[in-house]
């Protein structure tokens, strides 16, 4: 087959200056159609936008902008029904595509006029902006519906006892909704971040041109209201040089799957036969194609894996943007795909982390077995704080108590009162009442604690924040 000929450059839309063909590698390295097609609706709104804006500037007539919507509401038809032809070569990009058909629907004279004032600088700006804006949103009510279920876990299962661990060491008994909502506060923290970000990205490049503004006094408020903007980028040179908005959403998806792989390396640990204080459902579950009785918690490795994924996306992105002279350059094509990647990995992560919490069962049997007498050794030693003795002194009783308790191949909490008071003959007959799991938890009543009480204030602060109270 002969090799195809590579279109003349002076055919593009930049191309009058150019009069030699460009190198086929060229036209295929320098092409983003293949991805930036995700943004088809987003440039067709854009556009419309545009488009609008200009017939009060005087570019376009109102029968030339009702032809030009028409026409775009044409190709949306294309894209939705995945009928678009996409012209390899030719388009370049989702702008040139859309611009491409829209000529050949309405005829080159009137699609002509559409770029007027505007450059794929600002264009591109846009359409990155309402693509983001909207997936984060989407990301956004996933979250949520994460936080609800760790809200109603923790509610239900608020009876359901477990160790507390400091350096994977068991330290004090806490309730299972407690370790629950200790994750509910990074998250919640976290959806606080994401409509912080949400604010920075929803801001409109729309009219500022390739880099010095619009010279045909655009209205770039009415633009703005229109495609559902918060505000405008005020400087037009920083408008289409920014992607600061695609870093700081994905340092913010970093930090999210950050949480997310904490909580999965937990109940990783939890699932094992070691603990085996849950077990995930099958259906986020695989076995071992040698070992027959295994069942491997893929779903909870993956998740902790891709974190690592998303964070190499956003410090790729940093280092290609930090040497770039100012406004545009075409570096900035390199921030689509791994925006794009990141997004989704981190949206289906935060469903694939909700559906594993909402199908997991518990162990409560297990949780108990695990908890022994000497994780209220501090119990013991505040036991005689309430008696007026310094902390000091009460921690190092306590100390010795536990390595008698040692020392005699026993626990702590079959010591008779007669051996506790060998160590300190301040050790009354109720000092064995320290020995109740129940009763420790509920002494830690103070706000952030583990009593009932205070992990249910804990639920209602989580369940406020998603309410954006």
């Amino acid at each position: 087959m002969a090799e195809q000929k590579a279109p003349d450059a002076s055919t593009r839309l930049w191309g009058g200056r150019f009069t030699g063909q460009l190198d086929p590698l060229m036209i295929a390295y320098n092409e983003s159609i293949w991805f930036d097609r995700a943004f088809w609706a987003q440039d067709i709104n854009g556009s419309i936008a545009f488009a609008r804006a200009n017939v009060a500037t005087g570019i376009l007539t109102q029968s030339e902008f009702a032809t030009i919507e028409k026409g775009f509401n044409a190709i949306r038809k294309e894209w939705e029904s995945d009928k678009f032809e996409i012209k390899p070569g030719v388009d370049e990009d989702i702008h040139t595509a859309n611009e491409r058909r829209l000529g050949e629907i309405i005829g080159k004279d009137i699609a002509g006029k559409l770029h007027t004032g505007r450059s794929r600088n600002d264009q591109v700006a846009t359409d990155l902006r309402l693509w983001l804006r909207d997936q984060l949103r989407e990301i956004e009510a996933c979250l949520v519906d994460f936080l609800n279920v760790i809200a109603e876990r923790s509610e239900k299962e608020m009876d359901l006892i477990l160790p507390g661990y400091t350096h994977l060491q068991r330290g004090q008994p806490v309730r299972w909704s407690h370790w629950l909502m200790s994750y509910g506060s990074f998250f919640s923290t976290d959806l606080e971040r994401l409509r912080e970000v949400l604010k920075r990205v929803n801001r409109s490049p729309l009219g500022c041109g390739a880099l010095a503004g619009n010279a045909f006094n655009i209205d770039r408020d009415a633009m703005a209201k229109e495609l559902g903007f918060d505000e405008l980028m005020p400087n037009s040179m920083a408008a289409v040089a920014d992607r600061d908005f695609i870093i700081e959403a994905m340092q913010w998806g970093s930090m999210l799957m950050l949480h997310i792989s904490r909580w999965s390396e937990d109940l990783i640990n939890y699932s094992t036969a070691e603990f085996g204080f849950v077990r995930l459902a099958d259906a986020y579950t695989t076995g071992s194609s040698l070992m027959p009785q295994k069942k491997n918690s893929d779903s909870l490795e993956l998740l902790r894996g891709k974190c690592g994924r998303c964070f190499g996306q956003m410090a790729g992105l940093m280092m290609t943007v930090k040497g770039i002279p100012s406004t545009y350059n075409k570096d900035l094509q390199e921030s689509v795909e791994p925006m794009i990647e990141h997004v989704k990995t981190v949206k289906d992560s935060t469903l694939i982390a909700t559906r594993v919490l909402a199908t997991l069962t518990t162990f409560p049997d297990k949780m108990l077995a695990a908890l022994t007498p000497d994780m209220l050794a501090t119990d013991l030693a505040e036991y005689l704080v309430r008696k007026g003795v310094p902390f000091r002194e009460t921690h190092h009783i306590s100390g010795r108590v536990v390595a008698l308790a040692e020392d005699m191949s026993i626990r702590m909490d079959k010591l008779s009162l007669e051996q506790l008071q060998s160590v300190d003959q301040r050790f009354g007959k109720d000092v064995l009442e320290v020995f109740n799991y129940e009763k420790a938890v509920e002494l830690k009543s103070a706000i952030g604690g583990t009593s009932r009480s205070a992990v249910l204030e804990q639920i209602r602060v989580l369940q406020s924040k998603v309410q954006g109270n």
